[in-house]
């Protein structure tokens, strides 16, 4: 599990490659006449130590307690430093502001004229990727040469750069404008989650409305596409309308594969797209595009001149796993998803420093799901339980509404009837202390607890009849996301047939094969 108490230099350090360490023992050597310095030995015992121990540091003898803190700070700069000084030169935005600060030196020799050329070609680099904050920046750079010293380098160039700079600042208006929004629609699912009702999903229309009725997307650049989609994806998900999410997710997704150059420019918003596309294409039980999309995903991510970094490994697999484990329950194809289980418990612990509780959470519901569908109930609830049992999981207040309601069903299929009585009270309490009892919920802890009580003769209509009354309650707007963490009515309807629930869902998902 991740735990974002560790010591920040000592995370830093485990998260350097070999060749980083290597390049960092390098570097150092030249800053100091010596490889035996006192933060090069700080450096080597916490390489070598599993966990960070203060008291194994001051124990060495080399460094003294009333200077560890400044020899960490020390430390952690030069590696920073180190890092910094080989970052990969495809990267387009170290290259400018490599060439700014190129130009920044120029300039303060009183060089102006080739500062000024270097930053001409900066600036046109800088436009051909999209890159409108940074060729601001370097306008204004103009701006400021131009009018402190009399270089006559261009006729007619302070209207030339006046035009620009208005331009530019109006395009980064409106991203930024978009990308405010799109923050405090996200900030808004945080604090509330999704609407429930008429009058909330109007407060949200209207708020949407307001910041975006004078936008003209015909008019907008990559960036202020990708925030417009970004923003409407937000206020689709929060009114849980999945057609409308669906849209937007595959504007932004599309958005990149026509512009291949911005996906290895900017590869975390390019997996965030195709993450919100597929839970989209989940959402609306889209099985072969679904298929499809993970497919190109899962190429585009192997493609060597994808990006590789601790974040975006991590993002990849995060995006990538979580997506595969949805398309078999998606499918139905419960046993043939297991063999994705151990793959995902190494690879969580390998990105654990980067991973947050949430995440991880949501992996073990997507496993408890897998095994759920395979009838392995027992490794079922061992998943469901490292949910239950935690007591941080306060931003994912819906994942463990829904754990619990699984945990239900989970002890009626092995036949534990008082786990299951105090359960199903433990259940009830959670939920009202959550405010998150929907009728949905209600249904289900209505009927897990009226079971006990029914003739086994009487069991199959009960059945037929809750079937009937989940389906009726499908079609409500503000009850339908319950049906997306738990497909209640198909477990139902394989209790009525008496049939696996993957037997159930893959056919539905054949009748539904777009």
């Amino acid at each position: 599990m991740a735990n974002h108490q560790k010591d920040f230099l000592f995370v830093l350090i485990k998260s350097l490659s070999k060749s980083e360490k290597r390049q960092f023992k390098i570097f150092a050597s030249r800053l100091e006449t010596s490889s035996n310095t006192k933060f090069i030995e700080l450096f080597n015992i916490l390489d070598k130590s599993e966990v960070y121990d203060e008291k194994l540091i001051l124990k060495s003898g080399v460094i003294k307690k009333v200077q560890l803190s400044n020899l960490k700070s020390y430390l952690y700069k030069q590696i920073l430093v180190s890092i910094r000084l080989n970052i990969p030169s495809q990267n387009i935005r170290y290259q400018l502001r490599e060439q700014i600060d190129f130009a920044t030196i120029l300039y303060n020799k009183g060089l102006y004229k080739q500062s000024l050329k270097i930053l001409d070609k900066t600036k046109i680099q800088a436009l051909e990727n999209d890159e409108k904050y940074i060729a601001f920046e370097i306008v204004e750079f103009e701006k400021l040469i131009e009018s402190q010293y009399i270089t006559r380098s261009i006729q007619g160039r302070a209207d030339e750069l006046v035009i620009q700079a208005k331009e530019l600042n109006y395009r980064n208006t409106i991203s930024s404008k978009l990308s405010n929004l799109s923050l405090q629609l996200y900030g808004i699912m945080l604090k509330t989650g999704y609407v429930k009702n008429d009058e909330e999903y109007k407060y949200i229309d209207d708020y949407f409305v307001k910041h975006t009725a004078k936008l003209d997307e015909n008019k907008f650049g990559f960036r202020e596409k990708y925030w417009f989609y970004n923003a409407n994806l937000w206020r689709s998900f929060l009114v849980q309308d999945f057609l409308s999410s669906y849209k937007f997710a595959y504007k932004w997704v599309t958005l990149f594969y026509d512009n291949p150059n911005m996906i290895y420019l900017n590869p975390v918003f390019f997996l965030k797209g195709n993450n919100y596309f597929l839970e989209s294409v989940f959402m609306l039980k889209y099985q072969t595009k679904f298929k499809k999309y993970l497919n190109l995903l899962e190429h585009t991510i192997e493609d060597p001149r994808f990006p590789v970094n601790d974040n975006i490994a991590s993002l990849s697999f995060l995006y990538l796993y979580n997506n595969k484990l949805n398309y078999h329950i998606l499918e139905g194809s419960f046993e043939d998803g297991e063999y994705l289980i151990p793959i995902v418990l190494d690879k969580i612990k390998l990105h654990s420093d980067h991973l947050d509780e949430h995440h991880e959470m949501l992996f073990y519901y997507k496993i408890a799901c897998i095994y759920f569908g395979s009838d392995k109930f027992n490794e079922s609830i061992f998943y469901l339980e490292k949910i239950i049992n935690n007591k941080n999981l306060t931003m994912r207040e819906d994942l463990m509404c829904f754990a619990r309601l699984l945990y239900l069903i989970v002890h009626y299929e092995l036949g534990k009837d008082f786990h299951l009585e105090t359960q199903i009270k433990n259940t009830y309490k959670f939920l009202l202390k959550m405010n998150d009892l929907h009728e949905v919920q209600k249904e289900i802890i209505r009927f897990m607890r009226n079971l006990n009580s029914i003739y086994p003769s009487d069991i199959k209509k009960e059945f037929i009849k809750m079937r009937e009354r989940f389906i009726e309650l499908e079609k409500i707007p503000y009850e339908k996301r319950a049906f997306l963490y738990l497909d209640i009515i198909s477990w139902l309807e394989s209790k009525i047939e008496n049939r696996k629930i993957g037997d159930i869902i893959k056919e539905k998902a054949k009748l539904n094969n777009r």
